[in-house]
């Protein structure tokens, strides 16, 4: 090409068919994707192509001999619009110009920092990308967000869901001396396992005890 486009930062989408091009926000990355162009050149080789199928068709009803001179001359258009043709690099550059026009119609230059950005990414209130002047509602809410999100992190650190320690326990059978399970008897030997209350002083006390453990008198 023989000018400067107004942003390296595009995509060519273009194929032999016709022209088309992306191009991207600086800051985002967003593309706007311009209308296709189709080829002329490329339509028109579509044209003796058919005109060559065509001719190919009618040669095995007619005869060999049209066949013939049809399928030279369909070979010959192939050939000429193999790949790129100049003319299809004159209509490339063209359609490229325009596409910028269309382009550069969706996107703003920051005169600070030179940078293309689409519409999200411009303040229009102070004529500069979002990245050099935020936008003042937009950076309140953002705070305002983040201030919530701290108390209720704080909050949650001090609120205190549990306290004291967990610990793995079982009942022993004071006859046995094996684990007795939860009930109200040994599993293994039914010896029970309810406390045993002291007759004088009506402290509670584990099965199996002799004495209490308040006062020391004698459990039956």
């Amino acid at each position: 090409m023989s000018f400067t486009p107004f942003t390296k930062n595009y995509a060519d989408n273009s194929t032999e068919a016709g022209f088309e091009f992306t191009f991207f926000c600086d800051i985002c990355q967003d593309g706007y994707k311009t209308s296709f162009t189709e080829s002329k050149t490329y339509k028109k080789a579509s044209f003796f192509r058919g005109l060559g199928r065509a001719a190919s068709i009618g040669s095995s009803i007619l005869g060999s001999s049209i066949g013939h001179y049809a399928e030279s001359g369909t070979d010959v258009i192939s050939e000429r619009f193999h790949g790129m043709s100049p003319e299809w690099h004159k209509e490339h550059e063209i359609s490229f110009r325009l596409a910028q026009n269309e382009a550069m119609g969706h996107f703003h230059k920051c005169p600070k920092c030179m940078r293309w950005v689409d519409d999200t990414c411009w303040n229009d209130e102070d004529g500069l990308c979002v990245e050099d002047a935020p936008r003042v509602a937009t950076e309140v809410a953002a705070a305002r967000a983040s201030e919530r999100k701290e108390q209720i992190w704080k909050k949650a650190a001090e609120t205190t869901i549990f306290t004291g320690e967990i610990k793995a326990t079982q009942t022993i059978c004071p006859q046995c001396g094996k684990p007795a399970g939860t009930g109200k008897f040994c599993n293994n030997c039914g010896a029970p396992l309810a406390m045993l209350k002291c007759p004088k002083c009506g402290a509670q006390n584990a099965p199996g005890v002799r004495f209490c453990g308040e006062c020391g008198t004698k459990l039956s």
